[in-house]
């Protein structure tokens, strides 16, 4: 059941990292309900900008009724966003979309929760929410954001791209002793190399990364839940802009197909094509 639109207020926000923003929300009924892995649609104040921009929800403050969003400025759409201020309001719709199966790690198994770029924001609420032992392992390209927040609730391995970061962290700056490891490399490489070991794996990321951790929990026989990236269009799974191929015919459109924004953005990496 899709809600109703929220006109919400910004609460707070701050610029992060290069072009990355942290932005709190007071949004009381997207609070209530909100669950890791799941999104919001948030609206332009310009008129001229008709399409929401979906964000997924980095943390749930319910108690404040409150949603965090870290999002990355990529066009008009992200800049507005970026110069609002504590008091300036916003129309969101959500939550929306599948989250994360919390219960897939109870207490006595442990996970991965592997975020790459701009997939890592919500493995952070997730990381709060599990009963298991988690273990956070991030991708990053040239500059951390989220780090020492991601260590806060598990064991925190990083995987940078960048050498010149490779070298800074390996001296021992940039972040708190609370990391675990860090590789010159890919989140997979970070894992071999740490010789880490889960029961479930949740991801959210570029397709390429989320490609090869589908195929790693194959070969290891690892349960594997997928938060897919896509550009979307309405966010209710009405306009069909945001489907990705499936293993089993859909019940709404009767081919092999499913909607992103609807039926995801987590599936089990079984059930999807990469």
């Amino acid at each position: 059941m899709v809600n109703s639109m929220l006109h919400a207020s910004v609460f707070s926000q701050e610029q992060i990292a290069n072009q990355i923003y942290s932005m709190w929300l007071q949004a009381d009924p997207i609070a209530e309900t909100a669950l890791p892995g799941q999104f919001v649609s948030v609206y332009s104040n310009d008129s001229g900008r008709m399409l929401p921009r979906p964000i997924s929800i980095c943390e749930i403050d319910r108690e404040h009724g409150r949603i965090r969003l870290v999002y990355r400025v990529a066009g008009k759409g992200t800049a507005e966003f970026a110069r609002c201020l504590a008091g300036n309001t916003l129309d969101l719709l959500g939550p929306l979309g599948n989250g994360f199966p919390v219960d897939r790690c109870p207490a006595g198994r442990s996970a991965f929760l592997i975020g790459g770029g701009i997939g890592i924001p919500p493995m952070l609420e997730l990381s709060k929410r599990l009963e298991g032992h988690a273990q956070v392992v991030a991708g990053y390209r040239d500059e951390l954001f989220l780090a020492d927040e991601l260590a806060a609730n598990g064991d925190l391995y990083l995987s940078v791209e960048s050498g010149h970061l490779f070298q800074v962290l390996s001296e021992g700056t940039g972040i708190s002793a609370a990391r675990r490891g860090i590789s010159h490399g890919n989140v997979l490489d970070c894992i071999k190399e740490n010789q880490l070991q889960a029961d479930v794996i949740y991801a959210c990321g570029p397709t390429p990364m989320l490609r090869a951790i589908k195929a790693y929990a194959q070969e290891q026989g690892i349960e594997c839940y997928l938060s897919l990236e896509e550009r979307m269009a309405c966010g209710i799974g009405a306009c069909l802009a945001c489907v990705c191929e499936s293993t089993d015919i859909d019940a709404h459109s009767q081919v092999k197909n499913r909607r992103i924004c609807k039926e995801g953005p987590v599936f089990a990496a079984e059930d999807v094509v990469l």
